[in-house]
């Protein structure tokens, strides 16, 4: 013990921290975005006017001819951003002709589809050899563009969020809020918030305040989850009001700020996005819905090796001319018991 002080002598694990931030910026962060809804809700400008930059400028509209016969393809765009000396890998995943044929029935299938491939690879990555350098594509958020033009969700949105809501976390927007009034955007959100309930949708949950946290943290955690679903306007032009040069769109009217909060919720939908919940989102991605789907793969690998068992067995029994070369009995039953308590373990990891 220091004798002046009276304290405990310092270690120096305190540091801890210090040195995974030091690593973690060294590392650099990678993130995963899905953007899905129909053309025409403002998807492309909002992640434009999100992360301050032009992922879409040699992108292509199709005319309403070719979007007849268009299906949902999958386009990946990656960008390297540097904040403060913080390097970001943000890969933007977008779904055009998503809602846009004469036919949507399953339309969401490719999306899905899209987000297994990436679970299987990271499955087969972290299975692999070489798992010092895997590359994480998984999906860590889906933004879901509602249409402001309606009564509430659609059927569309319905089964689009419901295919989708065990593999992806999914945040709503309600799109194009400059179209809506205070009082309809209020009602709006209520009626999506309900329906959203009713039909047994799981969108993504804002972890539970810690009691410690100051009472401000608190009200803005409660302000987000009140905000659901995010009522948002994008814009890429720079105009003046006030005197002063805001990010907004100009109407004969008057001017809607995009990063004013009294005007819509991209503030809060950028904060909660990368400042506050972007770690918990990943989290989330990989602690439930990859390890479900994990949990998936390994029950259906280990039934696969007990059937092939149970068919040697029969085989041998049977008398075949190509007996297959058996291990000593401890060693088989030892392999069963280590089968069935993987199985018992996968068992209570889905009762979860």
């Amino acid at each position: 013990l220091d004798g002046n002080t009276g304290d405990k002598e310092y270690v120096g694990f305190a540091t801890l921290p210090n040195q995974v931030h030091r690593k973690s910026v060294k590392k650099g962060f990678d993130f995963t975005l899905m953007v899905a809804g129909e053309s025409g809700l403002g998807k492309s400008t909002l992640v434009n006017s999100l992360f301050l930059t032009d992922l879409y400028k040699d992108r292509k509209l199709l005319n309403a001819e070719e979007r007849i016969t268009q299906t949902v393809e999958i386009t990946k765009h990656t960008v390297d951003i540097e904040e403060k000396g913080v390097k970001l890998k943000l890969t933007i995943v977008d779904t055009p002709g998503f809602g846009d044929a004469i036919d949507n029935t399953e339309c969401w299938k490719s999306v899905a589809d899209y987000i297994d491939q990436q679970f299987e690879q990271y499955f087969r990555d972290e299975s692999g050899l070489n798992r010092k350098n895997i590359q994480d594509n998984r999906v860590h958020c889906c933004l879901y563009f509602i249409s402001p033009f309606g009564h509430g969700l659609r059927p569309l949105d319905v089964e689009f969020m419901k295919a989708l809501h065990e593999k992806v976390n999914i945040v709503p927007v309600l799109a194009k809020a400059d179209t809506l009034t205070p009082t309809e955007v209020q009602k709006k959100k209520i009626k999506i918030r309900e329906e959203i309930e009713q039909y047994g949708i799981k969108i993504y949950q804002f972890p539970d305040c810690d009691s410690d946290e100051d009472e401000e943290f608190k009200q803005q955690d409660l302000e987000l989850k009140e905000s659901i679903p995010f009522a948002v306007i994008g814009s890429n032009t720079v105009v003046e009001a006030k005197g002063k040069r805001v990010r907004g769109r100009l109407y004969p009217w008057g001017i809607v700020e995009v990063e004013n909060s009294a005007h819509c919720d991209f503030v809060k939908l950028r904060n909660m996005l990368v400042r506050t919940h972007m770690q918990d989102l990943k989290d989330v991605t990989r602690e439930t819905h990859y390890e479900n789907y994990r949990a998936q793969c390994i029950q259906s690998m280990t039934r696969m090796v007990v059937k092939e068992r149970n068919r040697n067995k029969l085989t041998r029994e049977s008398g075949t001319d190509f007996p297959i070369p058996m291990g000593p009995a401890v060693s088989e039953s030892e392999t069963e018991k280590l089968i069935r308590e993987k199985d018992e373990e996968v068992q209570h990891f889905l009762h979860l």
